[in-house]
């Protein structure tokens, strides 16, 4: 018998009233959760309306103290399968085994380099067909940010063109917060940020961003993506080609240190550039 994918019950939905039942079979307040996991009493609440998807930590929290060995936690990864278009979703798969990641952005900070502000203006100027749509992407975007945080993170090289720090967001603080934020990352053990001058001049992979993933067994897989439409590339030959286009674009590139300094003088302007605070 056949399922309409369309028509199965949402994992996100299941999650949060698996949640509330738990609690509830528990006999536990908000409170009383709180206590035994340390999370915030309306983080919980928030989990289990459905508004949060909640982090991969909080579910192994949850699962402990409901005794549901990794229940919560894989259903909270097929919930994030949920809001991501089926395009991603084996990128995704492979994004999450890979040891190394090699990135290159021409024009925005990558996923799981952006804050919750930055990822919400870039989504929401794709015209979100609603609100709830517009916070599950942006919950799964930074559900990302746990790839860098978790147990035995890859290491994440990104090369970024000049022109993202020259692209702020509409609001000077949250533009500050992702600088920070970026400034931060780039002096992670397993994190190295350089930065692509201008003057570096045209080169192969202008036009949009490209992702290599170095996989446990030691193949390496790409993604090119534009602003409509992503490509998971296989294919050995083209591969290859794609690793000597960034091997090479690296080259071009400032130093580590050089382009930390970067960043930080990008903060500086942005905050002499503030408009007052008003009265």
């Amino acid at each position: 018998m056949t399922t309409d994918r369309n028509r199965r019950p949402s994992a996100r939905k299941m999650l949060a009233a698996q949640l509330a039942r738990l609690r509830e079979v528990a006999g536990w307040s908000l409170a009383d959760l709180g206590e035994r996991t340390t999370y915030d009493r309306t983080y919980l609440l928030r989990l289990e309306k459905g508004e949060k998807l909640g982090s991969i930590d909080a579910m192994m929290a949850l699962d402990k103290a409901y005794g549901t060995g990794d229940h919560l936690k894989d259903l909270r990864l097929l919930a994030r399968e949920d809001v991501v278009p089926n395009r991603y979703q084996r990128y995704m798969a492979l994004e999450a085994e890979a040891t190394v990641m090699q990135k290159y952005h021409v024009s925005n900070v990558p996923g799981p380099l952006q804050t919750k502000a930055y990822a919400e203006e870039q989504l929401r100027s794709a015209r979100p067909t609603s609100e709830e749509w517009l916070a599950e992407q942006v919950a799964a975007r930074m559900s990302r940010r746990e790839l860098l945080f978790g147990e035995g993170p890859p290491y994440l090289r990104a090369l970024l063109d000049e022109s993202v720090l020259r692209r702020p967001l509409r609001d000077p603080d949250a533009w500050r917060e992702q600088l920070s934020q970026l400034a931060d990352d780039a002096q992670l053990p397993h994190v190295s940020i350089q930065m692509v001058p201008f003057s570096a001049g045209l080169h192969a992979l202008l036009g949009g961003s490209l992702t290599l993933l170095w996989l446990p067994s030691g193949r390496a897989v790409a993604y090119e993506e534009s602003s409509l439409d992503g490509e998971l590339i296989e294919e050995t030959a083209t591969v290859e080609r794609l690793k000597l286009s960034y091997d090479l674009l690296r080259d071009t590139a400032w130093t580590i240190d050089e382009s930390l300094a970067l960043i930080r003088q990008a903060m500086e302007e942005s905050t002499s550039c503030a408009p007052p605070a008003k009265i």
